[in-house]
Order: C-alpha cells, then structure tokens, then sequence
C-alpha cells in the first residue's frame, strides 16, 4: 500500500493509480513549474467555515516574505450549502463575508505581518472560484483549511466531496491544506 501525500492529507490507494494521471504525478504540473519555496503570492481562501482561522496565521508564519490575498467566498443561494447555512440576501451576506474576512485579518497580532494581507471578495462555488482566482490572479501558492471529518463512503456519496479536495484537484498551483 503506497502512501501519498496532498496538502496534509495523507490517501491510501489513491483512484489515480500507483503512476499518477497519464505517468505524471498525482495532480497538477510537475514540480518544477510551481516551485513551493519562496512564493510571491500565497492565496488563503476563507469560506465561512469553523476552523479557518488557522490558515492565515500559518501562510504568514510560513511564507514570511509572500503578499497574501485572504479570498473572503460568498457561496450564491442555489449551492447546496452556503457559509455557516446563513441564507441571507446577496448585499448583507457580501457585508458580513467582508466583515469576517476583516476579522480574521484582526486577530493576527503582528501590525507588519497584517500589512502583506489584502482582503478580495468572490461569489460563487469554492470549488470554482478558487482554482480560478489562483490562476488568473498569478498566485503562486494556495493555503486552506480542510475537513477532518472522516465520513464512509455512503456519507461522502450523499453530501459530495468537501472543498478542499476539489480544489487540490482542480489548481494547478501548489496546496497545502491545514487538517
């Protein structure tokens, strides 16, 4: 049994077989395209979840001389499940998403270390959004929180894969995900 590591995840027998996609690795480019040492810019996607707050502080402690964009994502009305289940309309869940995004900037003590953070705003699936944000925006890491639930397949069947895996899956920049 082969161990692999994604972001912090650790997957036994992953679906993409012993080789990878097509002989590569696993997912995304080969290494070299996206070298992890040193990044300029560090995405830290935040989409209203519990255990978020984590991410942040660690792609500054990490990646000490990168600009961090903190990605605040609204999820829209029709998604299956929205930040924290609140239904609100658009305006007020923009307003609130800005306001928490500004709050987890707070609470990071160091003034200089909150000074290489700006806050964006995105509307739409994480899933989507993410990937598309670090692509077009020239991001060259990206940091997130991930699930540590760890459901049985019927479970994960029923709900979908969580967000974190989507994104490994669909970036084509280096992740790392906090679990």
């Amino acid at each position: 049994m082969t161990d692999y590591l994604v972001g912090y995840r650790c997957i036994r027998d992953p679906p993409w077989g012993e080789s990878g996609v097509d002989g590569d690795r696993p997912m995304g480019p080969a290494p070299e395209a996206h070298p992890m040492a040193d990044p300029d810019c560090v995405l830290v996607p935040t989409l209203g979840r519990p255990r978020e707050d984590e991410a942040l502080p660690y792609a500054l402690e990490t990646f000490p001389d990168a600009e961090i964009t903190l990605l605040a994502v609204v999820t829209p009305l029709d998604a299956p499940l929205s930040e924290g289940g609140v239904l609100e309309r658009d305006e007020q869940r923009m307003a609130q998403t800005r306001a928490s995004a500004e709050e987890l900037l707070a609470s990071i003590a160091d003034p200089d270390a909150r000074d290489r953070v700006r806050i964006e705003l995105g509307e739409g699936r994480p899933g989507t959004v993410v990937p598309r944000y670090a692509s077009e925006a020239g991001i060259d890491h990206v940091v997130m929180a991930g699930d540590r639930t760890r459901s049985n397949g019927f479970i994960r069947r029923f709900l979908g894969r969580d967000i974190a895996t989507t994104v490994v899956e669909r970036t084509t920049q280096p992740v790392t995900v906090l679990e």
